[in-house]
């Protein structure tokens, strides 16, 4: 391969599913490229990655962690994304902003399947991407089992790079199906190059022969020369990669081992020769004409002795620290290295950056000639699918705590929070058990917030079945003025969904108009707490008469009077409980499809019906509604029943009446 002009600064977003090998391949990635001295160890809590406390803790990414290296004379920053599901946001956000991405994968055939949601966002958005098959150094690992499982979940050909080398069972070099060169592993060592093994040169030729013909798919000349039987120059097979590539037409596929080295010095060469130029990036995020200086905020970091940090990726100009930016001055500019921060002077074109106090810029903002503003082409926020309550522990940090999560929602878009406006719970909702609990713990550790959380609370209702009227008289004398006021109303069910109506039919002034209103305050006040304990709906009063004192009537007696009416009607009126059913789309692999079928059932869903998922190959999609109470730890269940790619999504839809001892024991919890 001809050597190359030193590039521009890339990026490249290192991706796979939890235990793939991410972070192992991040601290290969810079030893090799020597970035650092000396490899660190996941178990022994030292690697550049996963360098926060609740990352070591459970010894898995938790959000992206950022380093850079030169290589070959060329700036890197590598960015290695969270593999956990639940925390499937960060890795997104830097996936907008890659050059390339690598998709670490397991060299199991039957872990294939995890990698489909992140191969789908790569080719929704067509960013160049190539798979990284980690840890071959496993006994019995079958590369071409492995890539034809990860074929059939990926939209786009795979076009294998290179051919195992063995010995026995163990794969102990490859072949470069381009160069068509043999090489040895040598731990810690660049491999050997070696004479072409006599056992593999069948092999070789056929694997090559498909390379050229998935590159022939897009290529006119290459096409014609390989039906004439005519060698293709060297030169013209690694363009059509590098094109093909940057296209999003072909995914090249590598393999090795991150842990002994192996295989990495050859990812490293195909990143450099094949990776496009910045350029592409931005054009893909719809860069804006005639501007000076634009970069793109894709993670924001709140750091106890450097206040706001926006790591962003500078796209155009030179952004230098105390430049006029988002309404002020750049408070520092450095380069992120894992948890450090550098200083740096200046940041230009192709280069991540950490920015500091940008107080209007949020993640997914472009900063365009210093103003901040939503980019238009980032994606949307995951939905919420798990929640907690929580409250603080010390009496006067509600307005901190809520203060914290704010910050938390600006570090992590799929992390919300709200007073739930029937329960008045405050509900943290994010992606799973463990995304909240890190939340929880960060509220405390980054924020000084002690809380306490808990399973929220369903917001059932209650409505009535029959009708009833009422007439209630509140009189108090106390000295001077009394209280007085006398009223008859009529309540009557309406059908589910109706709300609450309120009508009078007062005729000869027995209740005077400007006491109406009152009326109608006081019954609202009293549907808050019905019967059963829970607000009302789905009914209307009507007021027909009453009486009233020219001295002692007032707007207070008519509103006492009207709940007092309600709170003796409501218990003759058949109350019934009410429970909120959801509209739930479930999407799962199509294997899994009757396991989750049978995991709603069991939760007392009614299945709606499935079908096959919009442009998702091997996927369904399962409609069905679920009582709200049945939803907690669902997402829990879906992932554990699809290797962590089960999700779904979920809507309000309506209320239904619930009897019998279910309903018993939650009437007799709200009493309590």
């Amino acid at each position: 391969m001809a050597d190359k002009a030193v590039s521009a600064p890339r990026v490249a977003a290192l991706v796979g599913p939890y235990l793939s090998g991410k972070t192992s391949l991040l601290e290969s990635l810079l030893f090799i490229s020597g970035g650092i001295q000396r490899k660190g160890a996941i178990v022994e809590g030292n690697t550049v990655g996963d360098g926060s406390p609740e990352a070591r803790a459970r010894q898995m990414s938790i959000e992206v962690n950022i380093a850079g290296a030169r290589y070959l004379g060329d700036e890197w920053t590598f960015v290695d994304c969270p593999g956990s599901f639940e925390f499937l946001q960060e890795s997104y956000n830097a996936l907008m902003v890659a050059d390339v991405a690598v998709v670490v994968c397991d060299p199991d055939p039957t872990r294939a399947v995890m990698v489909t949601p992140l191969l789908k966002f790569l080719d929704e958005r067509k960013i160049p991407h190539m798979i990284f098959i980690n840890r071959v150094d496993l006994p019995g690992t079958d590369i071409r089992a492995t890539l034809e499982a990860l074929q059939a979940v990926s939209e786009r050909p795979l076009v294998l790079r290179e051919l195992p080398i063995r010995e026995g069972d163990e794969i102990t070099g490859f072949v470069d199906l381009v160069s068509e060169r043999a090489y040895r592993y040598k731990p810690g060592q660049v491999s050997e190059l070696i004479t072409l093994p006599a056992s593999v040169r069948g092999l070789k030729q056929e694997a090559r022969q498909e390379m050229l013909e998935s590159l022939a798919d897009f290529d006119d000349e290459l096409l014609e020369a390989l039906l004439d039987e005519v060698a293709p120059p060297m030169e013209n097979i690694y363009r059509d990669l590098t094109r093909e590539l940057a296209e999003d037409l072909i995914v090249p596929v590598f393999f090795g081992s991150a842990a002994k080295d192996e295989g990495i010095q050859r990812l490293l060469k195909a990143l450099r020769h094949d990776t496009p130029q910045p350029e592409v990036a931005a054009a893909r995020l719809g860069l804006p004409a005639g501007a000076q200086t634009v970069a793109h905020v894709f993670k924001t970091v709140h750091a106890s002795h450097l206040g706001k940090l926006s790591v962003a990726r500078v796209w155009r100009g030179e952004f230098s620290d105390g430049m006029a930016c988002d309404g002020g001055r750049i408070s520092g500019l450095f380069q992120v290295m894992g948890s450090q921060q550098n200083k740096l002077a200046k940041a230009g074109p192709g280069s991540v950056a950490g920015f500091g106090r940008l107080e209007h810029a949020a993640t997914g903002h472009a900063v365009v000639d210093g103003v901040a503003s939503p980019a238009p082409n980032w994606p949307e926020p995951l939905p919420p699918v798990f929640a907690v309550a929580v409250e603080a522990l010390k009496k006067g940090d509600d307005v901190k705590l809520t203060g914290a999560m704010t910050k938390l929602g600006e570090a992590d878009a799929s992390l919300r929070h709200e007073i739930h406006p029937d329960t008045h719970e405050l509900l943290l909702w994010g992606q799973g058990d463990i995304h909240l609990q890190v939340a929880v713990e960060r509220l405390r550790s980054k924020y000084n917030v002690e809380t306490k959380t808990h399973r929220p609370q369903v917001p059932y209702k209650e409505t009535i079945r029959k009708g009833a009227t009422q007439h209630s008289r509140f009189k108090r004398q106390s000295g001077g003025h009394g209280q007085f006021a006398d009223i008859s109303v009529d309540i009557k069910p309406l059908p589910r969904g109706s709300g609450f109506t309120f009508a009078e039919t007062i005729v000869g002034g027995v209740v005077p108009r400007q006491y109406i209103p009152s009326v109608e305050t006081g019954v609202r006040e009293a549907l808050v707490r019905g019967a059963l304990g829970f607000p009302v709906v789905d009914l209307s009063v009507t007021l027909t008469g009453g009486s009233y004192h020219t001295v002692d009537s007032s707007d207070m007696a008519f509103k006492t009077a009207a709940a007092m009416a309600m709170r003796e009607a409501m218990p003759t009126c058949d109350p019934v409980l009410l429970e909120p059913i959801v509209l739930v789309e479930v999407s799962v692999p199509t294997d899994s499809t009757s396991k989750a079928q049978r995991t709603l059932s069991a939760r007392r869903g009614q299945i709606l019906g499935f079908d096959a998922k919009p442009g998702w190959s091997g996927w369904d999609v399962i409609q069905a509604y679920l009582p709200q109470s049945e939803m907690d730890n669902l997402i829990v269940e879906l992932r554990s029943l699809t290797m962590g790619v089960g999700t779904f999504a979920w809507k309000f839809d309506h209320l239904q009446e619930l009897v019998g001892k279910q309903a018993e024991a939650i009437i007799k919890e709200r009493a309590e």
